[in-house]
């Protein structure tokens, strides 16, 4: 949940929502939803969170065009579908209310990235939170191994007292889609900074080689792009345990995108920036220059990676003169790399020389 804010707060919130629609078309004019354009060109850096927001451009939909009418009809139906689910105790997948509005006759949603937009939007306008809502990516969320201990609310609303090293097993704690602290509390740690890891391949490289152990480290396993929870509680350990967050990724402009939607803020997710990022996480590595300083085995920059680079050059998140200076250095190169391309050298080498060397230089070694 929201700081501060109760279900009620959250019904209310959607209530006020439907209440300005209906009070404008009682006054004969067209109902209306305002929103921020959700573009790069509309993120500005807020100095005092710290993390990218959407700036002040807004785009306004109302029921003078079919479009809009219909996109103002299916937010009417999310939010009578999130109240029923909050009086009845549900949640729900977005998959699943993607497939409910089959019975929304006008209302259904042609494709699941319309609905999760729409999720998002109501988001913006009610200041709530989509686990406010109840609704939940299909995905699982990551996985964290390492001396913490946190308690989790199970579904029969007991406390679950959990540590991340001794009471699970190699694959490490399921990190809940919801790390709210009525669902997850941070209760102790034995720990020194958090590892966030992109491949599976390497966080089970680096849990097989003992390296939480040996360096005091929580490794957490980003899956990827990450999920908001994900992102979520790598903030919160930040904050309330004030560990260092460090972000082991491979080399290539897809994973810069991954760091920046951790430290900066997603674009999709600017409206809610100061819940999601941790401005002080490091980006550890791969880098542009270690492919060179390492001679790592690399691959050649496609078509899609040259054009990804070059709009990173003006994205407002990597107009840091390190960061320019990565993405020019790839580009010149034409080369990208894997995280487990550092195996060249044996499956010890990153945990006995790679990350040493690179945690040294942040001082965490």
């Amino acid at each position: 949940m929201s700081e501060g804010k109760t279900t009620d707060d959250v019904v209310e919130s959607l209530h006020g929502v439907a209440q300005e629609m209906h009070d404008r078309m009682l006054k004969g004019t067209a109902p209306t939803m305002t929103l921020p354009v959700r573009t790069k060109k509309n993120i500005e850096f807020d100095k005092r969170l710290g993390v990218y927001k959407y700036g002040k451009k807004r785009t306004v939909r109302d029921a003078t065009s079919l479009r809009s009418a219909r996109q103002l009809l299916r937010a009417l139906h999310i939010i009578e579908f999130i109240e029923e689910m909050i009086d009845a105790g549900k949640s729900s997948t977005l998959r699943e209310m993607y497939y409910i509005s089959e019975g929304w006759g006008h209302g259904k949603f042609g494709n699941q990235n319309e609905s999760n937009n729409l999720a998002e939007d109501l988001e913006i306008v009610t200041k709530c939170m989509r686990e406010d809502f109840k609704l939940r990516p299909e995905e699982d969320g990551s996985r964290m191994i390492g001396n913490m201990t946190i308690n989790e609310r199970n579904r029969r609303g007991e406390w679950m007292r959990i540590n991340a090293r001794d009471d699970v097993g190699d694959s490490g704690y399921g990190v809940p889609y919801n790390v709210e602290s009525e669902k997850l509390e941070l209760v102790e740690h034995d720990v020194d900074f958090i590892m966030a890891i992109e491949t599976g391949g390497m966080f089970d490289r680096l849990v097989e080689n003992g390296f939480d152990e040996d360096f005091r480290a929580g490794l957490l396993h980003l899956k990827g792009q990450p999920a908001r929870s994900t992102r979520r509680i790598l903030k919160r350990m930040n904050e309330e345990w004030n560990l260092p967050i460090v972000v082991f990724l491979d080399g290539d402009p897809w994973s810069f995108r991954i760091f920046a939607s951790i430290a900066y803020g997603a674009i999709k997710t600017a409206h809610i920036s100061e819940y999601l990022a941790t401005p002080s996480a490091t980006y550890l590595g791969i880098t542009a220059d270690d492919i060179l300083a390492y001679d790592l085995p690399s691959d050649d920059l496609s078509n899609k990676d040259i054009e990804a680079l070059k709009a990173e050059l003006t994205d407002p998140r990597f107009a840091d003169g390190w960061w320019q200076q990565q993405i020019k250095m790839m580009l010149d190169t034409g080369k990208k790399a894997e995280q487990q391309s550092l195996a060249k050298y044996g499956l010890d080498y990153v945990t006995d020389t790679y990350l040493p060397e690179k945690l040294a230089d942040l001082g965490l070694s």
